[in-house]
């Protein structure tokens, strides 16, 4: 109970910005915090004591102030970053609200589906990757593979596939200014705020089954095979839309594949995302449900089986993704 009432708390820091109104502050008192913020005394006080409870402020009892140290600060306080956290707090709200209808779940089967998480869970899902996309995919990931990288510098052609709010696409074509650049994504919310937040950028919400396009140099899946409803029939749908020498590149959660070896905070974390978000929405449509957690065995599984013939684990560092490169 401790863990879920301090994610609320970090939550409201994150979605307020008390976070980043204390940041490089120093020692405050409540009153001074509620003056940079803007906020409500009482709320502030509340969670000023709440947040000290937890240890992600530092409380000096003489003076009766409070202090956001700079570790916290890394991770709350720096949206936008490849470090910032906040997402993973500003998802907490959407997945919860579904508890009881993953609870009648249980009981009944099927899920929770997509549309059910609404505009929210779109905006945390954005909030969790975008840093990531932008600072690291065209500068360190798609460096592990330069003959997609030397492609798209030509002037070839990418797809992301379930790409949500479009942040994958973006920072292709900001790397790539001679390249074509495509994203996909059947949800339509998640269409809207793609090409809202990066427009000249074609979007459509279309699967991989209604594409007419064919001939990529590369395409992507980030974050999205394990949330597949059919995730063999896509991959199958992958293989025939890209070039005969190009290369499909996936990103999936940080997960081994036995579960002694899921016995830390980051797979703990992914459990949960699944049961609340990834698993049920893909049980909600029909789908095996593969879960947050797949791994490394049952994703090169499942590619093999779609008919791809080279299956490489990439070396990326990363405390939370996995990386593949698989090929026809």
């Amino acid at each position: 109970m401790a863990g879920a009432m301090t994610a609320g708390m970090v939550y409201l820091g994150v979605k307020t910005g008390l976070f980043r109104a204390m940041q490089g502050k120093g020692p405050l008192q409540a009153s001074q915090v509620v003056s940079l913020s803007g906020l409500q005394h009482r709320y502030v006080e509340e969670w000023l004591k709440g947040m000290a409870a937890a240890g992600y402020l530092e409380y000096d009892a003489a003076k009766e102030t409070f202090a956001l140290p700079e570790e916290q600060a890394y991770f709350l306080a720096s949206d936008d970053s490849d470090h910032f956290v906040g997402g993973l707090f500003a998802a907490v709200p959407p997945m919860l609200r579904v508890a009881p209808d993953v609870v009648r779940a249980f009981a009944e089967g099927g899920g929770v589906a997509f549309e059910k998480f609404g505009p929210e869970c779109v905006e945390a899902l954005d909030l969790i990757n975008r840093g990531q996309y932008e600072s690291r995919f065209a500068d360190y990931w798609l460096k592990a593979m330069p003959d997609a990288a030397a492609k798209l510098a030509a002037g070839g052609r990418a797809l992301d596939v379930g790409c949500g709010a479009g942040r994958v696409c973006a920072a292709l074509a900001k790397a790539f200014p001679r390249a074509e650049i495509m994203g996909i994504d059947p949800d339509t919310e998640s269409i809207k705020r793609a090409k809202a937040s990066a427009p000249g950028i074609r979007f459509e919400a279309l699967t991989t089954s209604q594409l007419k396009d064919k001939g990529f140099d590369l395409i992507t899946l980030c974050d999205v095979l394990h949330d597949l409803a059919a995730p063999l029939a896509t991959l199958q749908e992958i293989r025939a839309l890209l070039k005969p020498e190009g290369v499909l590149f996936i990103v999936e959660p940080k997960a081994a594949d036995r579960v002694e070896d899921n016995r830390n905070p980051v797979a703990t974390t992914f459990y949960g995302f699944s049961l609340f978000h990834c698993m049920t929405q893909s049980l909600a449509r029909g789908g095996p449900g593969l879960g947050t957690c797949l791994g490394p065995a049952a994703t090169e599984k499942l590619v093999r089986e779609a008919g791809f013939g080279r299956f490489e684990r990439l070396e990326l560092k990363s405390l939370t993704n996995l990386f593949y490169a698989a090929r026809p």
